[in-house]
């Protein structure tokens, strides 16, 4: 009986290993070919989403308080609110690169327009925001594979990995909007 628990758990992860593998490729690759598609550009005229940056750094600030209300749970020995707050920080997760891609989608790129020391420091955050952000998809896809596999020993230690990296992306989010919101054009 032992051994089947074991084999039904292995068979979840592997189920969802060629589903994490298309999505840790997909996502980055057709963000980025949406970023540079404009509606407005294939004779489809919808108004500029010009309101959703502040909605989407104020979801990636919800991200980070989830991540860190997930960890306290379960610091705390509540599985079950940990795992209510690591699902809405992805569902958060989601629905941020929903409405940053309908975004970009619709209106022209806001060029930084700080100078000297700031500019370095803004394109150092959001560089590093971008490559992390990439790089947190099997992360995150991965984690929780584990957890829905039963298999906590291999969750709590990537989870170890993904959090920091998690946390940072849903920060510099904010950060990077707080720092570019000034040269916003309405």
């Amino acid at each position: 009986m032992k051994q089947h628990n074991r084999d039904e758990k292995y068979s979840i992860e592997n189920k969802f290993n060629t589903l994490i593998i298309i999505l840790s490729i997909a996502i980055p690759v057709v963000v980025a070919i949406l970023f540079k598609v404009k509606l407005k550009d294939y004779g489809i005229n919808v108004e500029p989403l010009t309101f959703l940056p502040p909605i989407y750094a104020v979801i990636n600030g919800i991200t980070a308080m989830l991540l860190l209300l997930g960890v306290y749970a379960i610091k705390n020995g509540d599985k079950k609110m940990h795992q209510n707050m690591m699902q809405g920080a992805i569902a958060c997760s989601i629905l941020f690169l929903v409405m940053y891609v309908a975004y970009h989608m619709t209106t022209d790129s806001t060029p930084f327009g700080g100078v000297g020391i700031i500019r370095y420091v803004y394109f150092f955050i959001l560089i590093s925001h971008i490559l992390l952000s990439i790089t947190v998809i099997p992360l995150v896809l991965i984690t929780y594979v584990k957890a829905l596999a039963e298999r906590f020993d291999k969750h709590k230690k990537i989870a170890k990995i993904t959090f920091p990296i998690w946390l940072y992306v849903a920060v510099t989010g904010v950060i990077v909007y707080l720092m570019i919101a000034p040269y916003y054009v309405h």
